[in-house]
């Protein structure tokens, strides 16, 4: 099976450096690879592509989608803006952590990187370049940021990891990003504050107490449906699934009959621009499926995790190989093929390691969440020009300091596993019992008496 290994690394990997559309490459690369081991790859490649559609999970993705772009033209962000900006505005730099805060909430209320850039980004760079900030700095600022709602949920990029997976909850998954994505938030907030004081950029008048009221009022509504979403599933009102049609009826009632900012005739553009966001996603899950099948028969992922096990002993530096992997994985290829190509590898590594498959999740969207603002396929990167009017060569320098608070925040989150299953557990979405079996990060150094020096030991666990 080595050479059909080898076939479907090599064709995928120049079909990509031939700027062959992702999907493509990957169904065109299995089909080789298919053909090679002996199968007929007209049957396997279309059954393996259906079948990896065929799930009821997925349907939240278009319905997702849909309530994002709803939401992103219908006023929301504005209101965020103005909230965000009565809490935290007077400090000084104040518009880059309104900015940031900004793209926290409306992430976490479209589940969308991409419009957050583009809805919060179109108000905020051009208010922070008028009040004499630097124009790559707001950009740098809008595109970290913007990743924090695919952590915050909901997230679709949460919905494709667990059906990758095989067996994770969507809603423990939704729980367990809410802690790391605050940390990243508040790491993206630090180099604020580091360059705020550093370039002397201004601060915006301290809000009053009735300000912050009339500002939360106006923003009420777009916030509760995070708690409508979120508390529907918490409290088993419905499923994840579900939770997605619900947040279409929401957006739809707020932005067309309340806030009245979209029109009726605005929603049949509306709807198609989601149909075609939703099938080229179901196509890379398609093409995945049959990459993934056609990987294990060629034994693939145990190669690589008999591979990662064998440089080292220590769970800490082989998570840390497979982090840099996954970065430099992130700054070529999309976060959805991504997490659909990488997971069947990776994963089992991970939980030989005695890692919660949650845990590693959020792990590697947090990772591949650092690819969305770097080149040369950023996508967030691209669209934050596009907003700010200005280069790539001219913003990554300054998002430099941004990717190393962020590849911190990384860290903190891959070696302290309480950060992304402390909620999922307090919330009963992951059983106690179950997270105490791994053993990740529970181990410590004691004395070994029958040898030399001390020596790697689980900690017993207690309640």
């Amino acid at each position: 099976m080595a050479e059909v290994a080898l076939i479907l690394v090599v064709v995928f990997v120049l079909l990509l450096f031939m700027n062959t559309p992702i999907a493509v490459a990957i169904g065109l690369a299995t089909f080789a690879a298919v053909l090679l081991e002996g199968s007929d790859p007209t049957v396997v490649v279309a059954a393996n592509m259906a079948n990896g559609v065929n799930s009821f999970a997925l349907l939240a993705i278009p319905f997702f989608i849909l309530s994002g772009h709803l939401m992103g033209k219908g006023g929301m962000a504005r209101r965020l803006i103005d909230f965000a900006g009565a809490l935290v505005g007077f400090f000084p730099g104040g518009l880059a952590y309104v900015n940031t805060l900004t793209c926290m909430l409306f992430g976490s209320i479209s589940g969308s990187a991409a419009a957050a850039v583009s809805s919060v980004g179109g108000f905020m760079i051009p208010e922070m370049n008028r009040k004499g900030y630097n124009r790559e700095f707001n950009v740098a600022v809008t595109t970290t940021a913007a990743t924090t709602g695919l952590l915050i949920p909901p997230s679709n990029v949460m919905i494709v990891y667990s059906v990758a997976a095989g067996s994770v909850s969507i809603a423990a998954m939704f729980m367990a990003g809410v802690i790391p994505g605050i940390i990243v938030g508040l790491f993206i907030m630090l180099v604020c504050v580091g360059l705020a004081l550093r370039n002397k950029y201004p601060c915006e008048d301290r809000s009053s107490l009735r300000e912050i009221l009339i500002a939360f009022k106006r923003a009420f509504l777009s916030l509760s449906l995070i708690v409508v979403v979120i508390g529907g599933i918490l409290a088993g009102v419905f499923t994840a699934t579900e939770a997605a049609a619900i947040a279409v009826v929401y957006a739809f009632l707020l932005t067309v009959v309340i806030y009245r900012e979209i029109k009726l005739k605005a929603l049949p553009d509306l709807m198609l621009q989601t149909g075609i966001t939703t099938a080229v996603i179901m196509l890379l899950i398609g093409a995945s499926s049959g990459m993934s099948w056609i990987m294990t028969m060629a034994n693939i992922p145990q190669t690589v995790s008999a591979v990662l096990l064998g440089l080292s002993e220590n769970p800490v530096m082989i998570l840390l190989t497979i982090n840099i992997l996954l970065l430099i994985v992130g700054t070529f290829m999309d976060m959805t093929p991504a997490i659909l190509i990488f997971t069947p590898i990776f994963l089992p590594v991970a939980v030989s390691l005695g890692m919660n498959e949650v845990h590693f999740g959020i792990m590697m969207i947090t990772n591949l969440c650092i690819g969305l603002c770097t080149p040369p396929v950023g996508t967030c990167l691209f669209i934050g020009c596009g907003v700010g009017e200005t280069t790539i060569a001219k913003v990554t320098t300054t998002m430099l300091p941004f990717f190393g608070a962020m590849i911190v925040a990384l860290m903190v989150i891959t070696y302290i596993p309480a950060t992304s299953l402390w909620l999922p557990v307090q919330t009963g979405q992951l059983k106690k019992s179950e997270v105490e079996k791994n053993t990740f990060m529970k181990w410590h150094l004691v004395p070994d008496r029958e040898k030399e020096g001390d020596a790697l030991k689980p900690k017993e666990i207690h309640d």
